[in-house]
C-alpha cells in the first residue's frame, strides 16, 4: 500500500478517467467509448432509426446505433423494453422528450444496472454519455 494514501482510502474503489471504453452487454455492444460526465444527471446513448412497438403487452423500442466514433459503417441494432419517457435537457439547455431504457454497463471489472435515455448524438464527440446517477456508488 502506498504511504501517502488518506486514512479513509477504500481499496475497492477504482479510478476512471473522463473517457473510458465500456460495454453494454445486454444490448450486444462489446465496446463503446463513453464520456464520464458528473455534470450530466442522466446517461445518453446515440441512436438512429428509433421505433416503438408493443410486444405481448410490453412497450418496446428498436433502434440502431453507431458504436464507434466518426464511423457510420459499423451499425448495431438493438431491441429492448422501454422503462419510461422523460423530458431531458441537453448541454445547451434544449429540452427534449426521450425514451428511457434499462440495461447493464461493464467496465473497471464491474457490471451494474443503469438507465439510459435514447437520442441522436451523431454530432457529438462521444456516442455514449455516462451521467452521474449511473456512477453513484461505483
Amino acid at each position: 500500500m502506498r504511504k501517502n494514501r488518506p486514512k479513509d482510502y477504500d481499496s475497492s474503489l477504482f479510478v476512471a478517467g473522463w473517457r473510458e471504453w465500456v460495454a453494454l452487454p445486454e444490448l450486444g455492444i462489446p465496446a463503446i467509448k463513453a464520456k464520464l460526465d458528473t455534470g450530466a444527471r442522466t446517461s445518453s446513448l446515440h441512436t438512429f432509426h428509433l421505433e416503438t412497438f408493443m410486444d405481448k403487452g410490453r412497450h418496446m423500442v428498436r433502434f440502431g446505433l453507431h458504436p464507434l466514433q466518426r464511423r457510420k459503417d459499423v451499425e448495431v441494432f438493438c431491441t429492448t423494453e422501454i422503462l419510461d419517457q422523460r423530458m431531458t435537457s441537453d448541454s445547451g439547455g434544449k429540452r427534449e422528450l426521450r425514451w428511457v431504457i434499462g440495461t447493464s454497463i461493464s467496465f473497471g471489472g464491474m457490471t451494474w444496472p443503469i438507465e439510459v435515455n435514447l437520442t441522436n448524438r451523431e454530432d457529438m464527440r462521444f456516442r455514449f454519455l455516462l451521467g452521474r446517477t449511473a456512477m453513484e456508488g461505483r
